[in-house]
Parts: structure tokens; sequence; C-alpha cells
């Protein structure tokens, strides 16, 4: 493949994982404003709950989408099924900036905007997965494992670009001015990133060559495909209990528990975040030259035996030991991360491989994933251990570890 081509089909694979983490990013920095717009004004908590209630809500479509779009992707094709994703991204995200508030169309704007989460939670259930496959099987053989990870890299800049944008919102417009309409302009310029996205994807070739159609590529899956199902669950299950738990819930940990400024907590976490990146990128590199398997016991097994001296790190006064305990849990996690998409792509047979994927992996982000924050703060109440979810990362590299020995080493299989 020409080099033209295969950064064209990395970057319409990555950028709708950028989209849908720009606005993971942009929703959760301005929950506060859409609260106060789209709720009635009696109690302010409640509006914040309940805008957060309906960010969850998204979550909850995201199996259901990855069924749709990955029936889609197996059926016709995957650009299709990704033009597809993309636009059910880019368009609910710029509704959310133009709809009208509470104040001028009543009780119709929570509901249009829960209907706007619900859209984007479907496209988000398909876009991750689908994108997997189609960088994967768009890339050279000895370099499958690298074309994944950058579309995971993709994501990560998504919400290193959100943010970005929210603050430098909050900088440039005085805060009543960001109340009113400032918040708006982010979720309006989704729709480009959106636009951008569509663009590359209908210019992208091919991945595969096209292989025999399934009359329902869901029954294929569930009848015959189980197993992978639940080795994929298994697979997923170490991801997101840690990447939720070390770079959504630790910001508020740190606040709660080290009572340090929210300002000094999440520039630790933005940080860690963008060490990500390269840490990512040079574990697919040696995936793709040793295997995915060893770097993915090596990187379970290190979870297993480092989460408690890592918590612990984080459980201190120094803000040194706090960021260099964040930075081992960063290089544990970027390697997994790193690996993960390519062996969850190599594993499922290329017919029922969007479907195969997207119901094991959003099962278990959608449902352990999702709930992992919640959980987490449940934990340290209940058991007052304020290190209590370094248990919850133990437990889960365990399911993971056992996942992956379960499984055949795939770098060279053909796809």
């Amino acid at each position: 493949m020409s080099k033209p081509t295969s950064w064209r089909n990395i970057s319409s694979g990555a950028i709708g994982n950028a989209l849908e983490w720009y606005d993971f990013a942009i929703y959760g920095y301005f929950a506060t404003s859409i609260g106060r717009i789209f709720f009635p004004k009696e109690d302010p908590i409640a509006q914040v709950l309940a805008a957060f209630g309906i960010f969850a809500i998204g979550y909850l479509m995201r199996p259901v989408g990855g069924i749709l779009i990955g029936h889609i992707g197996d059926r016709v094709s995957r650009q299709a099924a990704l033009s597809v994703s993309i636009a059910a991204m880019a368009v609910p995200t710029f509704l959310i900036g133009v709809l009208p508030g509470y104040e001028t169309i009543g009780i119709a704007a929570p509901i249009l905007l829960t209907l706007c989460r619900m859209l984007q939670g479907l496209s988000v259930g398909g876009e991750y997965t689908t994108s997997l496959v189609f960088m994967v099987e768009s890339a050279p053989k000895a370099h499958r494992g690298l074309n994944a990870a950058l579309g995971c890299c993709g994501a990560l800049l998504g919400m290193l670009l959100g943010s970005a944008t929210g603050t430098v919102l909050a900088t440039f417009i005085a805060p009543e001015s960001l109340e009113v309409w400032g918040w708006r302009i982010p979720f309006i310029f989704g729709l480009f990133i959106g636009l951008a996205g569509i663009f590359l994807r209908r210019h992208s070739e091919p991945a595969t060559k096209p292989t025999e159609a399934k009359k329902n590529p869901l029954l294929e899956t569930v009848k015959n495909h189980r197993t992978v199902i639940l080795q994929l669950a298994g697979l997923a299950s170490f991801s997101a209990v840690s990447f939720y738990l070390l770079f959504v819930y630790i910001v508020s940990w740190l606040e709660l528990v080290d009572k340090i400024s929210p300002e000094k907590s999440l520039f630790i976490n933005t940080l860690s975040m963008i060490s990500l990146i390269p840490i990512q990128l040079i574990a697919a590199s040696i995936s793709d030259r040793i295997g995915r398997k060893p770097v993915l016991i090596t990187a379970s097994i290190a979870a297993i035996l480092f989460s408690v001296p890592l918590f612990s790190g984080m459980y201190h006064h120094s803000t040194l030991t706090i960021h260099l305990s964040q930075l081992g849990f960063a290089l544990i996690i970027g390697a997994y991360l790193g690996v993960m998409p390519a062996f969850m792509v190599e594993l499922p047979s290329a017919h029922v491989r969007s479907t195969a994927i997207a119901l094991g992996y959003n099962l278990t982000v959608g449902i352990i994933g999702g709930f992992t924050p919640f959980a987490a703060s449940w934990l340290v109440h209940r058991t007052h251990n304020d290190i209590a979810p370094a248990y919850m990362i133990m437990a889960a590299a365990a399911i993971s570890l056992i996942a992956v020995l379960s499984m055949k080493e795939t770098y060279r299989k053909p796809l």
C-alpha cells in the first residue's frame, strides 16, 4: 500500500475516535451549563445529575449501536459502516449546540437532548470497533498493531482537544457569556470534524476484498462464535476498568482523598494521558515484532503486582510521588491498550469480525466500564479504604490474563 493511501486510511479511521472523545470531554466540561439550560431551575444539584444521567444513557446504547453498525460493516462494507457512524456522531453533536433550552421550548428541551445522546451512543458503539477493524485490515501485515494503536491515539487526541477547547473558551469568554452561549461553540465545531471524517472515509481505500455475506451476522456470531465473544469480553475487562479508574475517576479521587486542587489533579491526569500516546505506539510496535500475547501477559501481570503499590504512591502528600505513580499506571495500561486493538481484530473470522468485536467489547465497556467510577466510589465508602480501587484493577487484570492465556497468538495470522 502506498504511503499516501496508508495515511489516508489511518486518518479516516482515527478521526471518528477523536470526535467521539472530543464530545466526551466537552460534555463533561460543560455539564453544569447544560444542566442549567435544558432542565428546570428549581434544584441546581438535580440539574447536574440529570445532565450526567443523560450522558450515561448514551453508554447504554453502545451495545445496540455496535450490533447495528457492525452488521453494516459485515454485510455491506467497513467504509459504509464508518460513514454511518461518524454522521450519527457529528449531527447530534451539532444539534446539541443549537437546541433551544428549557425556558424556550419547555419539556421538549431535555427530551431532544436525550434523543441526541442516544443517537451518539449508537454511533460510539460501532465507531471504535469498526474503525479498528478497518485500520487493521488496511495495514501491511508487519504493522497491524501499530495501525490499530494509532486509532486509539486518535481517541486520546480527541479528549485532549476537547479539554483544550473548554479551557480556551473559559479563559477568553466571560463566565456569564460562557454560561449563556459560549458552551455551544465546541458542539457546533464538532460538525466540521465530522465533515472532515466523512470526506476522508469516502476517499479511503477498501480494507479487504469482499467476503461471503452472511444473511445475519449477529445470529451467526451468537450461534457459532460464542467463545470468541467471551474471550473478547475478558480481553476488554482490564482496559475498561483501568482506563475509567485511572483517567476519569482519578481526578475526583485526588481531590477528595489527597485534598489537592482541581487544577493540579487535572494537570496530573492530562500529563499521564499525553504519556499514553508514545507508550501505546511503542508497545504496538514491539507486538508487531514479538507477538501480541507477550506484551499483554506482561502488562496484566504487572497490573496485578503493582496496582496496590502505585495506588499507595498516589495516596501521598508529595506531588512528585503522585506524578510518578500515575505515570507507572500509564506505562502498564498504555502497553495493554496499545496491543489489545490489533489482537481483538485478528481473533474473529472476517465475515463476522465487526459484529463479534462490537458485541464482546461494547458489552464489557458499556456494563463494566460505565459503572466503574460509581463502583469505585461505593467501594471506598463501604470499606473506608482509600486505595480499594486498586483491587478492582487487580481483579480485572486477572480476568484479562485468563482470557489472553486462552487465546492463540495472532500477529502473523492471515486476515
